[in-house]
């Protein structure tokens, strides 16, 4: 992972970024921080402060700080999955880890994280406190509205928001959207909750969670990028709108069977560790669970602009919302579905 370097300030009055509007910025994509831990907690402690949040939020990666909330490092799910449970997470955390400053703007936040391709970036302030999260697909979302709005007429999509739209209009405008990400965001929280049995008794599953999560959202979030590039360059049309989905699902089906090789062995090791009785029928679980999560992913992420589009509706504004949503619900469905059924 690519550690950060602050982009220096551009050559001119200090106050220049406070004048932009805060919706150029990466502040206006932020999510609440989740999954923050302090670097001397071991594996065993964080597994049980993980086991609480997960219940309540989707969480990918723990982000480690220290008392005065700086960001110090992230740990990977799949370290904490090969680690002892009393190995420190400061010994296996990516010191440094590449972030966002909530202040850049997101041309400048796009660019720096073209060639990443993360589920979630962390966002820091100038002391280098962490301030929030930002999600793989917003970020897309949101460079896929940039391009939109300079071919809308191959889409049929025009970026209706400008700096001196009417309060009332932009208010329209934004609302509805937000009122469906709230009832998306119910949805997976129901889904961890019919689980909620299983994941009290089998608490290995808790740690595997943002696991499953960042590859699916990866996968879907990738598929989205390739669709909304071809709808906005006019390739995308009807006779081949079925060629875009069946190729996403292929891989997706692909990409899932790959990793989930390699998850499903790392998910066999940590079973192992924890002494369960039977680490193979984990393993097989995870490979399973990440072959059909990114294959759904896969084809959300290429139908949903589709449908998006065919319904009136701005693809680019609003794919996004509905992908998270997919993402969530196929990889903790699906997971904590066959892990009630076969463990």
């Amino acid at each position: 992972m690519t550690t950060l370097v602050l982009d220096e300030r551009d050559p001119i009055a200090p106050d220049t970024v406070s004048e932009r509007q805060a919706d150029d910025t990466v502040a206006s994509l932020m999510q609440p921080v989740v999954g923050t831990c302090a670097p001397r907690l071991t594996v065993q402690e964080a597994t049980e402060t993980l086991r609480e949040q997960v219940r309540n939020a989707f969480i990918t990666y723990l982000y480690i700080v220290d008392g005065q909330n700086r960001l110090l490092g992230l740990v990977v799910m799949r370290e904490m999955l090969l680690a002892t449970p009393d190995t420190l997470l400061e010994e296996i955390m990516i010191a440094d880890p590449f972030a966002l400053r909530e202040d850049m703007l997101l041309d400048d936040a796009l660019t720096a994280a073209l060639h990443k391709h993360f589920p979630v970036y962390p966002v820091v302030d100038d002391h280098y406190r962490l301030v929030g999260l930002v999600r793989g697909p917003e970020l897309f979302a949101n460079r896929a509205i940039e391009l939109s709005a300079q071919a809308g007429e191959m889409v049929g999509v025009e970026k209706e928001e400008r700096l001196f739209t009417p309060l009332s209009t932009s208010l329209k405008l934004r609302h509805p959207w937000l009122q469906v990400n709230l009832l998306t965001a119910f949805v997976a929280a129901a889904v961890v909750g019919v689980f909620e049995d299983t994941l009290s008794r089998l608490v290995i599953l808790a740690v595997f969670l943002p696991v499953m999560a960042g590859q699916t959202g990866n996968t879907g979030c990738q598929a989205l990028a390739v669709a909304l590039r071809g709808m906005t360059l006019g390739e995308v049309k009807a006779e081949s709108a079925g060629h875009l989905v069946r190729k996403e699902g292929v891989l997706g089906f692909a990409n899932g069977l790959l990793v989930g090789l390699t998850a499903g062995a790392g998910m066999y090791a940590y079973a192992l560790l924890q002494g369960e009785a039977d680490p193979v029928r984990f393993g097989l679980v995870v490979l399973v669970s990440m072959v059909l999560a990114c294959t759904i992913s896969g084809i959300a992420g290429a139908l949903i602009p589709l449908t998006l589009k065919r319904l009136g509706a701005d693809p680019a504004t609003a794919s996004s919302i509905f992908l998270t949503t997919m993402s969530d619900v196929a990889s903790m469905g699906v997971f904590l579905g066959l892990a009630t059924l076969l463990l």
